[in-house]
């Protein structure tokens, strides 16, 4: 279509490449060929081995300060049943002026909105300063070989962004609505309870373990754990699933066990609460005679960026180009901000993300234009500010 903008139409392309994690599917040879056609130079940047190999693309061009970097990831999830879906998950259909495709919001949109206002800058003949992007395939998936080592890649060739962004999509329902400053953390616990297994009719001759589980699993019921901070809501717990072995209705079964997860602010850590969490089962169990095990698995620390400078510069952008006032926030699940926030100030902005990771995902294609200018002028207020 050639009405369409370059950033519609180069979204239209990277859709069309299958990179379901932790496949490449062509989108990053996509990237890197649009990239050196303005001028990046491009580093690829493979990290793992066999099926959990991840293909990763850094780009920079210009020099000096200050460096911005843009984040974002060319991976999608899983398309479901294509048969549910009104258009070819990787057709890139624009419809009823809307984009349609696996990753059309959930990022391959912001991206080329990004590399879009990056061609626009130069073709201006505008002044580019230094200007680096951090790709990955790894953010659907475990986040083992993707962007946390990219970062750890960048502090051994000190490279070091002075502001991040990344493209998530970050807004409920219009575009211009939320930016992202922070993310809370993450723990999950895994909880097995052993007991003695007996006829029901008989109790006294077992030792049921569920009583001891639901003491157990007491603090992290659809609980808050803390009041919140400035910037935060209130740490949450919650029960993610319940399950025994045992399928007859007249046996007291001998194991019990339970999932949880815990979505914390920068009042706790992950070490604090498994601390708190191990305590309080071992307490349990001694009072109710019952063994337990326990496993944990945590990958994403609490941050926050202050506001300042960069959140500033961004919340200008785009009220310049919607006319509407941004607001800071912290909401919502994790993102890989949780290891470029090591590098220094990060803040996420994107398209609209009511349709990420759902059949028929899709984004306007006037948000995807109007995406490509607030990120052009984010970058001439950068450059005006150096």
């Amino acid at each position: 279509m050639s009405d369409l903008s370059y950033a519609v139409n180069l979204a239209r392309r990277l859709i069309r490449c299958p990179s379901v994690t932790p496949a490449e599917g062509g989108a990053l040879d996509l990237l890197q060929a649009e990239c050196e056609a303005l001028g990046f130079v491009c580093t690829r940047l493979p990290f793992g081995d066999g099926e959990a190999r991840i293909d990763n693309l850094y780009a920079e061009m210009g020099s000096g300060h200050p460096h911005i970097a843009f984040a974002g990831h060319t991976d999608v999830v899983p398309i479901g049943n294509a048969e549910d879906w009104s258009s070819q998950p990787f057709g890139g259909e624009v419809k009823h002026g809307k984009l349609f495709g696996r990753g059309a919001a959930d990022m391959k949109g912001g991206i080329a909105c990004f590399i879009a206002a990056v061609k626009a800058h130069l073709d201006a003949g505008h002044a580019i300063g230094r200007i680096s992007l951090v790709i990955t395939g790894d953010e659907e998936g475990d986040a083992i070989n993707g962007t946390v080592k990219m970062v750890d890649w960048m502090q051994e060739n000190h490279i070091v962004p002075d502001m991040c962004l990344v493209g998530e999509p970050t807004n409920p329902t219009v575009l211009g609505e939320v930016i992202k400053n922070g993310r809370r953390g993450s723990v999950s616990g895994h909880l097995v309870v052993t007991g003695t297994q007996g006829h029901v009719a008989y109790p006294h001759l077992a030792n049921n373990p569920m009583p001891a589980l639901m003491d157990m699993l007491a603090p992290v019921n659809s609980t808050e754990l803390d009041g919140g901070t400035p910037y935060f809501d209130p740490s949450t717990a919650q029960i993610v699933g319940i399950e025994t072995p045992n399928s007859a209705g007249n046996v007291i079964p001998q194991t019990v066990e339970a999932k949880f997860n815990i979505r914390f602010n920068t009042e706790h850590s992950a070490d604090s609460l498994i601390g708190w969490l191990e305590e309080h089962f071992a307490r349990i169990a001694k009072n109710r005679t019952v063994e337990f095990a326990v496993k944990w698995k945590s990958n994403a620390a609490p941050f926050v960026t202050q506001p300042g400078d960069f959140t500033d510069m961004l919340q200008a952008a785009i009220t310049s180009v919607t006319g509407r006032t941004a607001s800071l926030s912290t909401s919502g699940g994790t993102s890989d901000a949780r290891f470029l926030c090591k590098l220094g100030p990060v803040a996420e902005f994107g398209l609209v993300g009511q349709t990420m990771h759902k059949v028929d995902e899709h984004v306007a294609v006037d948000d995807i234009d109007q995406l490509t200018l607030i990120y052009g002028d984010l970058l001439a207020r950068i450059k005006s500010e150096a």
